[in-house]
């Protein structure tokens, strides 16, 4: 079967000479005889393997040498715990919610001090940014939270909040590494790989040095105390080893690429050339403020429930897969990461308006 353009949220679609690259290698990793599957995460040869996805990764981002990488398991989700458990020294956060993965980590916050919601857009589905120039952050907060990229409801913070002097701390999970990012203004930035960098069982914690310390909250668990995994440099227990080999092709893949600059270009055309059929559509609509549209996930409707159903199984049969909307919003949902084509946007593009010929609104 030929391959399908893939726009799932997550695990998502990979650029596919890294996935060639890796099949290449899976039975005899350059030579050693083993494939990475097999390799010690303690021996010299993944030592080089996550040595180099962090290079890599650092030249990507300008990651300041005043921050720490760190390759970790869990996913995005665990770090709503690790958060709070290891800056909550005052007990207090802050945090801004705009969609469901920011108003989980508020809730998880809320286990272990005060968790102050300071801005939402609960009130119109999440379909907007709120305005953050002049937010009442709280003078004791130990930090500010955001989700910076809204993979169900498709909102990108195009200009990151005030925090008036706060940490910011940001879940960057499904925009990481799609334009470039300055580090220094983040204390923690983190994100899932299996959306925009690799398979599912990463998640990479860039975090300020001064943030990694030992007076965390009491009973926080080893494993989630960061000072724990910096100091052992990502291998204090077994590291998803197949999981940063692959990361680690990805971020050669991005430099081959052009880098963060270049994919930005690309992004802004693919979201571009969807966004504007969107605009002009009779009978598919987008659900989010223009202002606010992220270039990664892009949700949209018809307004008829059965014919949003019709659409997703007609476009898979066409080898347009995972078009179906979060479960909590329903509708369609193309998620159009680093990896994703410009022929792919082309191709959904194209049987949108098929479609549309076929089923005229009204």
């Amino acid at each position: 079967m030929p391959r399908v353009y893939n726009f799932s949220a997550g695990p998502a679609v990979l650029p596919e000479e890294v996935l060639r690259e890796a099949a290449e290698e899976m039975l005899d990793y350059r030579g050693c005889g083993m494939s990475v599957m097999e390799i010690s995460h303690r021996s010299s040869v993944f030592d080089e393997i996550i040595g180099e996805a962090e290079k890599d990764l650092r030249e990507l981002l300008g990651v300041p040498s005043n921050y720490k990488v760190l390759f970790l398991q869990g996913g995005a989700y665990t770090q709503f715990a690790a958060v709070p458990m290891n800056l909550m020294k005052n007990r207090v956060a802050d945090y801004i919610v705009t969609g469901q993965w920011a108003k989980k980590a508020w809730k998880e916050a809320a286990r272990y001090g005060k968790a102050n919601c300071i801005a939402s857009s609960e009130d119109k589905t999440f379909s907007y940014i709120p305005d953050c120039s002049d937010l009442p952050v709280s003078p004791d907060a130990d930090y500010v939270y955001i989700c910076e990229n809204n993979t169900i409801y498709g909102t990108k913070f195009k200009t990151l909040p005030n925090t008036k002097g706060k940490d910011l701390v940001a879940d960057v999970s499904s925009c990481f590494l799609s334009e470039p990012a300055d580090v220094s203004r983040y204390g923690i930035m983190f994100g899932g790989a299996q959306k925009n960098i690799g398979p599912a069982g990463v998640v990479i914690v860039i975090i300020r040095e001064d943030l990694v310390r030992e007076d965390v909250l009491p009973g926080t668990p080893t494993m989630l105390t960061y000072k724990t995994q910096a100091d052992a440099g990502s291998l204090f227990n077994t590291p998803p080893v197949y999981g940063i080999y692959i990361c680690g092709k990805v971020f050669k893949w991005l430099k081959a690429q052009g880098g963060l600059a270049a994919m930005k270009t690309r992004n802004e055309e693919k979201a571009a050339l969807l966004y504007g059929f969107l605009d002009q559509s009779r009978l598919f609509k987008g659900t989010v403020e223009k202002k606010d549209r992220s270039l990664m996930n892009v949700p949209f409707v018809t307004g008829d429930k059965e014919l949003d159903a019709l659409f997703v199984r007609e476009a898979e049969a066409s080898g347009l897969v995972n078009l179906k909307g979060h479960r909590t919003v329903g509708g369609m949902r193309a998620s159009i990461y680093n990896a994703m084509p410009r022929a792919g946007v082309e191709a959904l593009v194209d049987f949108m308006t098929e479609f549309e010929s076929r089923h005229p609104a009204g």
